[in-house]
C-alpha cells in the first residue's frame, strides 16, 4: 500500500513538474518514475477531484502502480496539453473533452485504444461517437451527459400545465408560466460553448445542421428560440447566462422551466423545497426524435515515443477506470449517465429522477461527428448568430446567413 499525500499536494507538485517539463523540453520526460503514472484532467472542483483520486487509487492498486492527477482549469487544459505535446512531455493519460479529442488525434498524438487491447464491441453509438475520430477509437468515456428540460412541478401543477413535448406546447407553457417576476423558461445563450451546446437540440431536432446554417431548418430553429425572448417568456438577459447561472435562476424561482444538464443535480439536491422533474427536450412536432449533443470527457493515451511500454500500462488504467462498475459508480456520484448499456440500466434504477437522460443520450450525437477538428469554427459562428438574433442586432435569417458565410470563409481560408 502506497501512502498517498492529500490531493492538494498532488496537484501542486504535479503542476511544478509540468512547468519543469515545459521548460526542460523532452529532457524531463526521461526521468519518469516507473511506478508513477499521471492523469491530466480538468477535475479541479471538489468533490470531483477527491472522487477521481479515489478511483485512480483503486485502479493503481489493481494495476500495481501509483496514479496521480494533474488537474488544471478546463479552459487551460488544451493549451497546456499542446505545450507539453510540443516537447514530448505529455502525461501518461490525458482526459479530453469529446470536442477537443479530434485535434489531438488528427495530429497523431494519441494511440488508438484498440491497438492497446481495449475493445469497442459493447459500446453504444454515443460512446463511440464521443471517443472516435476518423473511424478510430481514441477516447474511453466513463459517463456522458446531454441536455434535458427541467421543470418546477409545483409551478406547472398550479398553472394546470403539462410538461411540454413539442415546440408549440413549450411556447404555450412558457407563456402561461410567465408572470409576477418569473419567466416561463431559462436557457443559456452565451456566445461560448455553454450557449452553443444549448442551441444544438433546437437546431438538430429540427433537421438543421451546423454545415448548413442558412438552411430553412436551421433558420427556423433560431427563429423559434428568438420568438420566446420576443414574446417575453424567456429573459433577454439569457445572452449573458452560463448554464450555472440558468440553474441559479431556476432554483431562485425566477424561471419555471430550464434547459440544463444532469451535472446540476448536486446543486438541485441542496434545495429540497424545490419539487423538480426532468423530461426530454421538446421536439418540433409530435413523433420527432429529440436530438441533443452528447458531452463529457474521455480518457486518451498520448503517444509515448521514448517508452511505449508505458502506453500499455496506461491503457490498463483506462480500462479499469471505465469498467461498467466504475462507470455506474462515477455516474451516480457525478450526475452523468454511464455509457455502458448495462450500467445505464443500473443507473435508471439508482437515479430515477435523471432517467430521461438515459434515453436522451441514446439519440444524442457528438458535436465533432461532422465537424471534426473544425468544430470551434462552427461553434463561434453559431454563438455569434444566437447573440445577434436574441439581442435584435439581426434577424435570425440574417444572423444564420452571416454565420454560414463566416464558416465557409474560414474553412476556405484554411484549405
Amino acid at each position: 500500500m502506497h501512502h498517498h499525500p492529500p490531493p492538494a499536494r498532488h496537484s501542486a507538485c504535479a503542476a511544478a513538474c509540468a512547468a519543469a517539463l515545459v521548460l526542460a523540453g523532452a529532457g524531463c520526460a526521461a526521468e519518469r518514475d516507473p511506478n508513477v503514472y499521471t492523469v491530466m484532467n480538468s477535475s479541479t472542483d471538489e468533490p470531483y477531484h477527491t472522487w477521481d483520486q479515489e478511483a485512480m487509487d483503486s485502479c493503481g492498486e489493481r494495476v500495481g502502480v501509483e496514479v496521480r492527477q494533474l488537474s488544471v482549469p478546463a479552459d487551460q487544459l488544451v493549451p497546456k496539453a499542446l505545450r507539453m505535446a510540443s516537447s514530448n512531455a505529455l502525461p501518461d493519460i490525458l482526459s479530453l473533452d469529446g470536442s477537443d479529442l479530434p485535434q489531438f488525434a488528427a495530429a497523431g498524438g494519441l494511440v488508438p485504444l484498440e491497438d492497446l487491447g481495449l475493445s469497442t464491441e459493447d459500446l453504444s453509438e454515443g460512446a463511440l461517437s464521443i471517443g472516435s475520430h476518423g473511424g478510430e477509437y481514441y477516447g474511453a468515456a466513463r459517463a456522458v451527459n446531454s441536455l434535458g428540460l427541467f421543470y418546477d412541478a409545483d409551478a406547472l401543477a398550479e398553472a394546470g400545465v403539462e410538461p411540454p413535448r413539442t415546440w408549440a406546447e413549450l411556447r404555450t407553457a412558457a407563456a402561461e408560466l410567465t408572470g409576477g417576476g418569473r419567466y416561463g423558461l431559462a436557457i443559456s445563450a452565451l456566445a461560448t460553448e455553454d450557449g452553443v451546446y444549448q442551441f444544438l437540440p433546437w437546431l438538430w431536432s429540427n433537421g438543421g445542421d451546423e454545415r448548413e446554417l442558412d438552411s430553412p431548418e436551421s433558420v427556423a430553429a433560431l427563429e423559434f428560440v428568438a420568438s420566446l425572448v420576443e414574446e417575453g417568456s424567456v429573459s433577454s438577459s439569457v445572452v449573458n447566462w452560463t448554464q450555472a447561472d440558468v440553474n441559479d435562476q431556476f432554483v431562485a424561482g425566477n424561471a419555471a422551466m430550464m434547459v440544463n444538464g444532469p451535472w446540476q443535480l448536486p446543486v438541485l439536491r441542496e434545495h429540497p423545497e424545490l419539487d423538480w422533474a426532468v423530461t426530454e427536450i421538446p421536439v418540433p412536432g409530435a413523433g420527432d426524435t429529440s436530438v441533443a449533443p452528447i458531452g463529457g470527457t474521455t480518457f486518451t493515451v498520448p503517444v509515448n515515443a521514448q517508452d511505449p511500454g508505458r502506453e500499455r500500462v496506461a491503457a490498463e488504467i483506462v480500462a479499469c477506470m471505465t469498467t461498467p462498475e466504475a462507470q455506474l459508480d462515477w455516474a451516480t456520484k457525478g450526475s452523468n449517465v454511464p455509457v455502458d448499456p448495462e450500467a445505464a440500466e443500473g443507473y435508471r434504477a439508482a437515479v430515477p429522477e435523471l432517467a430521461p437522460f438515459v434515453d436522451q443520450v441514446r439519440t444524442a450525437r457528438s458535436r465533432t461527428e461532422h465537424a471534426g477538428t473544425e468544430w470551434s469554427t462552427y461553434s463561434q459562428a453559431i454563438g455569434t448568430a444566437v447573440q445577434a438574433a436574441l439581442t435584435g442586432a439581426a434577424s435570425p435569417r440574417e444572423a444564420m446567413e452571416r454565420a454560414q458565410a463566416r464558416v465557409e470563409a474560414e474553412l476556405e481560408g484554411r484549405s
